[in-house]
């Protein structure tokens, strides 16, 4: 067993760290997920220009990515429905509707030229082995954009998961301008559906976010949803719609979806019902409005790590300046190289040194005499003359000596100084030339890209309870003992909503609070039913009269129920004892008759409620007296009590309202 679980043991933890860093959670350095990375270096190969089919370019991913090609054809479908790097041809789907992409062999796709700008250079890309070793991928693309701020990401590892907002490219690439000037940023998502969204709770991309969809209420009589939440589309969103108006939430007697290439819910009300009256039912009972928590989840450094939206604009900001550094250096060695050898031609044809190879019989006969050649013009050379040099030298064409242009050379070396003083330039001053470089990407940019589609807005909370219509009828059903809104006899209590709390009390002196339920035993000869409001409950004041069945003794308790749990049974009374009588009035007079005994004169005596004092709901109560008591009869205030507009059940025993009903 101990062998089993260390194999157990290891391989847990390799599947949960390649789930963790290979499968779900997007790197920082570029925002993708390997599967997209992988999808995205497939079309950098194939790249002329033109469209190519889907299917081709799965099947040429298939030789980077160990898994099916359905995986990677759903991966491509959603990296092209993002809009930033890849231009897409044919069916790709709908985002409004839910639509599904068609077959990828009817479908083309192929690289923007954003894609090339911000993410595509080979010369400073670190490539790894394919999984087979046929091939060689990227580890991960020197981007100069913090990717998955733009694209966003979602994703469930092995204990832990990433849900990433996507934001506005244009906004992105202002914060990093405004990052690297040293100024205050704020970004906040912009969701591709458009609707509106509240950031208040944000916190800088770990806390959450309301999203609404986007009412058109100028026709009274009709609700026209235009623009839809993040995380739906028009199929949901209108079945969740439908459900609502059946369930009696929303008063619609149509709902049709016309959606197409944009957003069109229309919803038509019923008679007498106006759209302002409905709206907040839609955002209450609908998916008109969602609630979307957050968390920055990325891959830096090879390990899983969580990250604010700022950390990550900063951090892809001193990525850029890198980038930029690295690049200008490279290109900076490939002048100094191009320099060196045009300086190598010209000296080695204007100086005629070719001619000193003619009579030489070896080849390092040859290289030693072009090397001498070189010896009286060192000063002109930036470096050494090597092996390399020379074949390069030897390997010019006799019709190219013949037809040397100098002039041309010289323009070229000129063209190569004036650049390379540039870049000396460029290098002391990398963070203006990273801000420069963001400017003009932020001209470039398609204008579809840069147009904010969410409207950023404060929404006030929607209570559901103060939005509900208390229209279901609350039936207590006396004979059957049952209480709920789906009892069809006995007695109507109250209207409620289904998310009203009420509060009975029993035959036995327990009371209970839960929500308004549709069928309930609650036993016969209940006390008591209202609302469970607190500041309802805390004016309402309970009388509850008592007897102790071994000693006959009577004991009155007054108090208040302020404080309970939902589904949970208190009792008012001590455990094993006889409810007389319960009252909500705060006022009222009662008699209690006593056991007749041999030489004892008083048979009964009077009380006041109003005598006693209040106390709390789990005290005990106060024995009105030390005598037998055989029943309780009221004097003044019989009848029922009020809370709000609630009928409140107010009885003593039956037995005792018999007799008291013949003596009269």
């Amino acid at each position: 067993m101990a062998y089993i679980k260390n194999i157990f043991d290891k391989n847990f933890i390799e599947y949960a760290s390649y789930v963790i860093r290979d499968r779900a959670i997007p790197d920082i350095e570029d925002g993708l997920k390997p599967v997209q990375r992988r999808i995205l270096h497939t079309m950098f190969a194939m790249d002329d220009g033109r469209y190519n089919k889907v299917a081709n370019v799965v099947g040429e991913c298939m030789k980077y990515h160990p898994h099916g090609d359905a995986s990677i054809g759903s991966a491509l479908v959603v990296l092209a429905n993002k809009e930033l790097f890849i231009d897409k041809q044919g069916n790709f789907g709908n985002l409004y509707t839910g639509d599904g992409a068609s077959a990828p062999r009817y479908i083309e796709c192929r690289l923007k030229p954003l894609a090339k700008r911000v993410l595509h250079n080979p010369a400073i890309t670190q490539y790894v082995p394919s999984y087979d070793g046929r091939n060689k991928e990227p580890v991960v693309f020197p981007a100069k954009l913090p990717v998955v701020l733009v694209t966003g990401a979602e994703g469930i590892a092995v204990g832990m998961s990433t849900n990433i907002l996507s934001h506005n490219l244009k906004e992105v690439i202002q914060a990093e301008i405004d990052c690297l000037k040293g100024e205050e940023f704020h970004l906040y998502p912009d969701c591709p559906t458009g609707g509106l969204i509240d950031v208040s709770d944000y916190q800088d991309g770990l806390g959450k976010i309301v999203t609404r969809a986007k009412l058109d209420t100028k026709d009274p009589k009709r609700i026209v949803i235009r623009e839809l939440p993040f995380g739906s589309n028009s199929e949901r969103l209108t079945e969740s719609i439908v459900r609502a108006a059946k369930n009696g939430k929303i008063k619609a007697t149509a709902v049709t979806d016309f959606t197409a290439e944009k957003v069109e819910i229309e919803i038509r009300l019923q008679r007498g019902v106006y759209a302002e009256d409905v709206v907040q039912s839609l955002y209450a009972f609908t998916d008109c409005e969602q609630s979307i928590s957050c968390n920055l989840l990325v891959i830096k450094d090879n390990m899983p790590q969580v990250m604010t939206v700022s950390d990550v604009v900063r951090h892809h900001s001193q990525q850029l300046v890198g980038i930029l550094k690295r690049e200008l250096e490279l290109e900076r060695s490939q002048l100094e190289d191009k320099l060196h050898l045009r300086t190598l031609e010209r000296i080695f044809i204007e100086e005629r040194i070719y001619k000193r190879i003619e009579e030489e019989k070896t080849e390092a006969a040859v290289h030693k005499a072009v090397v001498t050649g070189f010896e009286p013009f060192k000063g002109e050379l930036t470096r050494p003359v090597t092996a390399e040099d020379v074949e390069h030298l030897l390997k010019i064409p006799i019709r190219r000596i013949s037809l040397y242009d100098i002039n041309k050379n010289r323009q070229e070396v000129v063209a190569i100084n004036k650049r390379l003083k540039e870049i000396a330039r460029l290098l002391k001053n990398l963070v203006a030339y990273a801000i420069s470089w963001l400017e003009e990407t932020l001209k470039d940019i398609e204008p579809e890209l840069a147009k904010r589609r969410t409207e950023i807005k404060r929404f006030s909370a929607v209570d559901v309870r103060e939005v509900a219509k208390r229209d279901l009828s609350l039936r207590y059903d006396g004979k059957a003992g049952y209480l709920g809104t789906a009892i069809s006899g006995g007695e109507e209590l109250l209207q409620v909503t289904p998310y009203d709390r009420i509060l009975f009390v029993r035959r036995s002196g327990i009371y209970t609070v839960c929500q308004a339920p549709e069928k309930v035993f609650v036993d016969t000869g209940m006390w008591w039913c209202g609302l469970a409001e607190r500041e309802t409950l805390s004016k309402t004041l309970f009388t509850i009269i008592y007897r102790d069945p071994a000693t006959k003794f009577c004991s009155i308790k007054r108090c208040r129920i302020e404080q309970f749990i939902a589904n949970r049974d208190y009792p008012l009374v001590p455990d094993g004892m006889e409810v007389l009588y319960i009252s909500t009035e705060k006022n009222f007079t009662f008699r209690l008759q006593y056991v007749e005994k041999p030489r004892i004169k008083i048979r009964e005596e009077v009380f006041s409620a109003a005598d006693y004092e209040e106390k709390g709901a789990r005290t005990l109560g106060v024995r009105l007296s030390s005598r037998e008591t055989e029943r309780l009869e009221l004097v003044k205030g019989r009848g029922t009590g009020k809370v709000g507009a609630v009928k409140v059940q107010e009885k003593s025993a039956a037995k005792n309202d018999e007799k008291k009903d013949k003596g009269e």
